[in-house]
């Protein structure tokens, strides 16, 4: 048998009537089992066409799936229900009236796109964040903001979504949107002048019942493009984020809303300032430092806390270029100051070859790095006193590179 597919026939629908047909236990053991549950009719629509299923309850017992099989479709849900019984589902609705503007924007956009572009929809993805469309063309981020533009244009004149089931020879003269080979009924949803799409999921019944659609991104995707969609309350709630967040900015800046990002660029300048500043400050205290090294000292060990960027670098070939023989600096980005969580690692020399050196750090410190003969850099688990000892006594034992 087939399941009557109640959402044909109203997509307002909540709550139906049912008799449980079969229900069936899957999974391993009465504990972790699900229950596969067929009804005689549903108003639930299955994961289908780029759109999950619907959720809601049946007599009272949460459904977790819903899927289509040869035309009979399952509810899973945790326990059973008797076979022969007439029950109650409820749709979640919220959740669904939701998915209908979500797949009714997708219909506009992509009849639009086709109708401008002539490019296909090769991909819809109603997530549960937001709605992906795929097309095989590329669009720009003002060409995308033109598509929206008419998109909600459409929404403004409060069109119909109209249903039709053509006949195979009405089917054969029409002219649609389809991303797959159709070889049962087929149902065809048009938006006059807009568009003209096969499609099994429910839809609202008038474009203005979407109240919003904004495209959120554009991105190359497979030789053509992603859209990342919004629309009526998800676009809503999506504003209200974004306007307590210019609100909070407004506060931190002390700006106007609309000054936000004049004032994030003059404090990015500033930052750029002083920490030119401190870098400068960083050098001069870097060159006393490799000044005061011991005169007989060849090889160099030093640890060093709050160190960021290429300064550690800066550092090791400081030290490099006053003739030190081999410098090794173990350090901590700023706030790093528990001994358990390590150190980063610079070591390099101009004439011995480093690389040995990684690999018994790595071994030893539970560590990981690479490089060059000349440099190694990388990241030890240990602390200084046991980083130290280790570096004292490998003093003697590394060779120089052959020839130098």
């Amino acid at each position: 048998m087939t399941t009557v597919k109640l959402y044909y026939q109203d997509s307002y629908m909540r709550e139906f009537k049912a008799k449980v047909i079969s229900c069936q236990r899957i999974g391993p053991d009465e504990t972790f089992g699900h229950y596969e549950v067929v009804l005689d009719r549903t108003a639930f629509f299955p994961e289908s066409g780029g759109q999950y299923s619907d959720g809601g309850t049946l007599k009272d017992i949460l459904l977790l799936d819903v899927y289509e099989r040869e035309g009979v479709i399952y509810h899973l849900t945790q326990a059973p229900l008797p076979v022969g019984e007439e029950i109650t589902g409820v749709l979640d609705w919220q959740e669904r009236f939701m998915k209908m503007q979500q797949h009714s924007a997708e219909h506009i956009v992509s009849g639009l796109i086709h109708r401008i572009f002539d490019y296909d929809n090769v991909g819809f993805h109603l997530g549960s964040e937001n709605s992906t469309l795929d097309f095989n063309g590329e669009i720009s981020q003002e060409q995308l903001k033109e598509v929206e533009w008419r998109a909600n244009e459409v929404l403004v004149q409060n069109l119909d979504l109209i249903e039709n089931w053509p006949s195979k020879k009405e089917l054969d003269a029409l002219v649609f949107r389809s991303k797959m080979e159709l070889k049962e009924a087929v149902r065809i949803i048009t938006i006059p002048g807009v568009d003209d799409c096969a499609c099994c999921a429910p839809h609202v019944k008038k474009t203005g019942e979407i109240g919003l659609i904004k495209l959120t991104s554009v991105i190359r995707y497979k030789g053509g493009v992603r859209i990342t969609m919004l629309c009526g309350f998800r676009a809503l709630a999506d504003y209200a984020r974004k306007e307590a967040l210019a609100k909070s900015l407004s506060v931190l800046l002390s700006a106007q809303e609309g000054e936000i990002v004049t004032a994030v660029e003059t404090l990015q300048g500033e930052v750029i300032l002083e920490r030119q500043k401190y870098v400068a400050l960083e050098q001069k205290l870097f060159a006393y430092k490799v000044a005061t090294l011991p005169v007989d000292q060849e090889r160099i060990c030093l640890f060093e806390a709050d160190l960021q960027g290429e300064s550690p670098r800066y550092l090791m070939n400081l030290v490099l270029e006053s003739g030190k023989e081999l410098c090794a600096v173990f350090f901590r980005g700023c706030g790093g100051n528990n001994p358990q969580e390590g150190y980063r690692y610079f070591i390099g020399s101009r004439h011995i070859d480093v690389r040995p050196l990684e690999k018994e750090l790595s071994g030893l410190f539970s560590g990981r790095g690479g490089g060059s003969e000349k440099m190694i850099q990388g990241f030890v688990k240990g602390n200084a006193a046991s980083l130290k000892k280790w570096f004292a006594e490998r003093e003697e034992n590394v060779e120089r590179r052959t020839g130098l």
